[in-house]
C-alpha cells in the first residue's frame, strides 16, 4: 500500500516538474498570492521557482476575502487554482457560487466555474453550466445561458451580467421572465435585484393571462406593480388595442396613463389624444391635446375630455365638438349627463341637425339626448339664432330662448277655413325620425329674402314647413303687410306658399310705392306662387280699399268694399288685378282728386315699416311696441298732381 501512494506521488512530481518548466514562471505578485487554509492532505513540490500544492479533503482556501472551499485542488505558484468537488467560493456574508470545478487565478482575480453552478447572494440565485466571476470588481457573468431566481421572478438569458455591490443584473441576447402574473421576452434588459425594477432596453413582449403590450424602453417595478413603456408602445387586451409613445401603469391605483400620439380603440370606443388616462376602479377615461372620444355614433373632439363610463357623464374644456348624428354640435365646453339624459353646452355653440337641415347658434344651450330637445339661450349678439339650411335662401330666426324638439307629436295641415285648414290628425311616426318642432318664444324675429316676420312667440314645424305666429305677429313680404291675432306661414320647395291669419286680420299692400291697398276680414287666406303674393280668400265681415286703375294702368279712383267673404286675385308688384265678391257687397267708388289718402283707413291699420326686419342682422334688433308703429303723419301720399 505505502509502495503504491510513493509511486502516484513520483509520478505527480515529475508531471508538476515538466509542466512548471514549460512555464517558467516569474516572481508571485504582492496580493496575487491564494494562501491554503486547511485540507485533510497536502502533497508539495518546489522545482526552482515554480510550486504545486496538491490538496485532497475539506479544502479551504482565501485570498483577500474571499474564501474557496472545495474536495481537491491543485494549486500552482500560489496563483493558478483547479478545484474540484463541490466547489464554493464565499465572498463576505452574502455571497456564495456553488460548481462541480472551478479555476481561479488569484493575479487576475478570475473564477471560471463549471457544471451545476449556482450563485447566491441574499433572495437571489443564479443557474448555469459555466459562470465566471471577478472578486475584484464583484461581478459575474455569463455567454452560455444561465436563469436567475429572485423572489417569484425568474429571467432567463443567453449572456448576463451581476453586479454583486449594486445587486443588479443586466440581461442579454434571448431574454425571457416569467413572474405569478405575466410573461416576457424581450432582446436586453436591466434588473435590480433590490429594487425589483425591470429596465427594457430592446424590443420586449409581455404577456399576462388577459393582455400583451410591447415596448422598446421602459420599465416595471415589480415590487410595487408600476411599469413604464415606451418606444412603440402597444397594448392589446381582448378586442382593445392601445399605443402611445409612452404608457404607464399603475397596478395599485388600477391607473393607465398613455402620453405621445395616444390611441385606445376597442369594438365600440376610440380614445385619442396627446395623454389619456384611464382609472379603471372609476372607470373614468380623462383625454387633453387634440383629444377626441368615440362610442357608437357619438363622437367628441375638444382639448380636454373626461368622460366617468360607469355614471355616464363627460365633460370637455375648449373648443369641443360632437357628432351624435344626424346632430352636430360645436362650443367652448360641454357636460353631459346619461343617467339624467341632460347636457349644457357654453361658449359660442353651434348646434346643427343634419336631417332637419336646421341649425341654431347661442351663447348656452341645454340639451336631452333622451327626448332630443336642445334649449338656446344668449349668442355673440345677444340672442340666439335658428338657420334653415336653404342653398342661397336660408330662413333666420332669432328670439330670448330657442327650443327644439323631436316631432312626435302630430301633424298640421291648412287651416280652419273653407277648404284650406289646419287640422290635427294622426301621422306615420316611422317618418317623424328627421323631423322637428321649433319654439321661438319672446321677440321672435325672421327673415329671409321672400318674406320677414315679428311676433312674441312661434312654433315652427319642419316636417310640415309650418310656421304658426303668436302675440302680435307681422308678416312682410314683398310690399305686403298681413297681421292678425295669429298667422300660419306654409313654405313650399323653401318658399312661402300660404299665409293664414286667424281673427283680426289685417293686410296692407302698397300700390306703386305710393297707395295703401287695405284688406280685413276676421280670416283670410293668402297665396303664393314663386313667392308672389296671387290670391287672397277673406271670410267674415271682410271689407277693402283698393285704387282701381284702367287698361293702361292709370288710377281711376278709389273702391271701398264691404261683403262677408272675397276674393282679391293680384298681379305684377302686387297690384289688385280682380276682386270676386262671394255674397252681395256694399262698395263705393272715390274719385282720386278729391279723395283724402291719409284719412283713407280701415279701422285697425298699422304701418310697421321700422319693425321689419331688411337684413339678417336685424333679428337681433328688438324694438319695443311703441316704436313700432309709424304714425299716420309720417306715411306719404302722393297726391294726383305730384303724379302728374
Amino acid at each position: 500500500m505505502y509502495r503504491q501512494l510513493w509511486l502516484i506521488g513520483l509520478v505527480l512530481m515529475v508531471l508538476g516538474s515538466i509542466r512548471l518548466q514549460a512555464q517558467t514562471p516569474g516572481p508571485v505578485k504582492e496580493g496575487s498570492r491564494v494562501k491554503v487554509n486547511y485540507s485533510d492532505k497536502l502533497l508539495y513540490d518546489k522545482r526552482g521557482e515554480t510550486t504545486i500544492q496538491r490538496l485532497k479533503g475539506n479544502v479551504e482556501l482565501k485570498q483577500d476575502s474571499v474564501y474557496m472551499y472545495c474536495d481537491s485542488a491543485i494549486i500552482e505558484n500560489e496563483t493558478q487554482v483547479y478545484a474540484y468537488g463541490n466547489v464554493v467560493i464565499q465572498q463576505g456574508d452574502s455571497l456564495k457560487i456553488f460548481a462541480d470545478e472551478a479555476q481561479y487565478d488569484g493575479e487576475s482575480k478570475i473564477a471560471n466555474l463549471l457544471g451545476r453552478v449556482i450563485l447566491v447572494n441574499g433572495d437571489r440565485k443564479l443557474y448555469t453550466r459555466r459562470l465566471d466571476y471577478r472578486t475584484d470588481t464583484r461581478v459575474a457573468y455569463y455567454t452560455n445561458n444561465a436563469t436567475m431566481v429572485s423572489d417569484s421572478l425568474s429571467l432567463t438569458s443567453k449572456v448576463g451580467y451581476y453586479y454583486v455591490a449594486t445587486k443588479e443584473a443586466q440581461f442579454r441576447e434571448k431574454v425571457t421572465a416569467e413572474g405569478p402574473r405575466f410573461r416576457l421576452k424581450a432582446d436586453s434588459l436591466n434588473y435590480n435585484t433590490e429594487s425589483k425594477v425591470v429596465d427594457f432596453l430592446g424590443p420586449t413582449i409581455i404577456t399576462t393571462d388577459s393582455s400583451k403590450v410591447y415596448c422598446e424602453d421602459g420599465f416595471y417595478d415589480t415590487a410595487n406593480n408600476r411599469a413604464e413603456f415606451s418606444g412603440n408602445a402597444q397594448y392589446v387586451k381582448n378586442d382593445q388595442q392601445a399605443e402611445a409613445d409612452t404608457i404607464t401603469y399603475d397596478d395599485n391605483l388600477k391607473i393607465y396613463s398613455l402620453r405621445g400620439n395616444a390611441r385606445v380603440e376597442d369594438s365600440t370606443r376610440l380614445a385619442i389624444g396627446d395623454l389619456i388616462r384611464y382609472d379603471e376602479l372609476q372607470d373614468t377615461t380623462f383625454l387633453q391635446g387634440s383629444a377626441r372620444y368615440r362610442e357608437k355614433e357619438q363622437d367628441i373632439n375638444s382639448e380636454i375630455i373626461s368622460y366617468n363610463r360607469k355614471k355616464g357623464t363627460f365633460k370637455t374644456l375648449g373648443r369641443t365638438f360632437i357628432s351624435d348624428p344626424p346632430n352636430l354640435m360645436e362650443a367652448d365646453q360641454i357636460g353631459f349627463d346619461d343617467a339624467t339624459g341632460l347636457g349644457l353646452a357654453t361658449g359660442n355653440v353651434m348646434w346643427r341637425d343634419t336631417a332637419a337641415e336646421l341649425s341654431i347658434n347661442s351663447a348656452r344651450a341645454e340639451y336631452g339626448k333622451k327626448t332630443d330637445y336642445l334649449k338656446a339661450t344668449g349668442g355673440p349678439k345677444g340672442r340666439p339664432e335658428l338657420i334653415t339650411i336653404a342653398e342661397g335662401d336660408s330662413l333666420f330666426l332669432s328670439a330670448d330662448t330657442l327650443l327644439a324638439v323631436k316631432d312626435t307629436l302630430s301633424t298640421m295641415k291648412s287651416d280652419t277655413l273653407k277648404s284650406d285648414t289646419l287640422k290635427v290628425t294622426q301621422r306615420d311616426t316611422m317618418q317623424a325620425d328627421s323631423n322637428r318642432i321649433l319654439h321661438a318664444y319672446h321677440n321672435a324675429r325672421i327673415f329671409k329674402k321672400d318674406f320677414q316676420a315679428v311676433c312674441d312667440s312661434l312654433v315652427y314645424s319642419t316636417r310640415d314647413s309650418i310656421f304658426a305666429l303668436y302675440g302680435n305677429p307681422i308678416v312682410w313680404s314683398d310690399t305686403s303687410q298681413f297681421t292678425a291675432d295669429t298667422m300660419y306661414i306654409t313654405m313650399k320647395n323653401k318658399k312661402i306658399d300660404k299665409i293664414i291669419m286667424r281673427s283680426n286680420s289685417f293686410i296692407i299692400v302698397i300700390s306703386d310705392g305710393t297707395y295703401f291697398n287695405q284688406i280685413k276680414a276676421r280670416n283670410v287666406v293668402s297665396h303664393f306662387v314663386e313667392s308672389n303674393l296671387k290670391r287672397m280668400d277673406a271670410f267674415g265681415n271682410a271689407e277693402v280699399i283698393y285704387y282701381a286703375k284702367d287698361d293702361g294702368g292709370a288710377y281711376v279712383g278709389v273702391n271701398k268694399t264691404e261683403c262677408s267673404e272675397m276674393v282679391i286675385r293680384f298681379g305684377a308688384k302686387n297690384a289688385v288685378e280682380k276682386i270676386t265678391f262671394i255674397t252681395e257687397p256694399k262698395s263705393t267708388l272715390s274719385p282720386m282728386g278729391t279723395t283724402n289718402h291719409r284719412s283713407l283707413r280701415l279701422k285697425g291699420f298699422r304701418w310697421e315699416v321700422d319693425t321689419r326686419p331688411r337684413k339678417r342682422e336685424d333679428i337681433f334688433v328688438v324694438l319695443s311696441p311703441q316704436s313700432r308703429t309709424v304714425p299716420a303723419n309720417r306715411i306719404k301720399i302722393n297726391t294726383d298732381e305730384e303724379e302728374k
